[in-house]
């Protein structure tokens, strides 16, 4: 997640960044073609360069995320011609990017602060903003021990010979991950938090 730095991006307010990403993304959503996702494509990597962040940290993400692109795109080249497959793969790979850059330049903290604050206007609507910025931050908790059971459940079907066998990665692991949200449940509830 959060790599410290110095840089233009690293000092930067998190609503802004925030703001920047959602903007790109509905720039991406709304301008078509191949040729504006490789823009976006090269705004995404000079971003990261602007960070100094370090590619090592970032390229095995960026692999996982690849696969997908391409596995996306080839499909849309396939079924819509090249041109759809390649802005297809280069939007998706230039929005994580970014968001990658966001959230590598932003603390946590911060980052649900900025959060917290942008769902002001959600309170009108019923929603505290406390709620959401609550909700982000236990996915954000979330992602990583979700991650660990899916590995600890592959390691173990492994170790049984059934490394082929989905029934014996995914059944371990969504118990392993309903096992986790209700312990969070119960640490919530019994905090009082969610109630009323």
């Amino acid at each position: 997640m959060h790599q410290p730095g110095t840089s233009v991006l690293h000092r930067a307010p998190a609503l802004r960044k925030l703001a920047a990403l959602a903007l790109a993304g509905v720039v991406v959503l709304v301008v078509r073609g191949a040729a504006s996702a490789l823009v976006a494509l090269a705004v995404a990597a000079a971003s990261h360069a602007v960070a100094r962040l370090s590619w090592h940290r970032t390229r095995s993400g960026l692999v996982r995320v690849g696969a997908v692109a391409l596995l996306v795109g080839g499909y849309q080249a396939w079924s819509r011609g090249w041109a759809s497959g390649v802005e297809t793969a280069a939007d998706l790979v230039a929005l994580v990017l970014l968001a990658t850059v966001v959230t590598a330049t932003t603390r946590a903290d911060d980052l649900l602060d900025a959060l917290r604050r942008a769902a002001g206007p959600l309170r009108h609507v019923g929603l505290p903003p406390q709620t959401v910025a609550l909700a982000v931050s236990l996915m954000l908790r979330s992602v990583p021990v979700l991650l660990h059971a899916a590995h600890e459940s592959r390691d173990a079907a492994r170790a049984r010979g059934l490394a082929r066998s989905p029934r014996a990665l995914v059944v371990p692991a969504a118990v392993r991950m309903v096992g986790h949200a209700r312990a969070t449940g119960e640490a919530l509830a019994a905090r009082g938090i969610g109630e009323g």
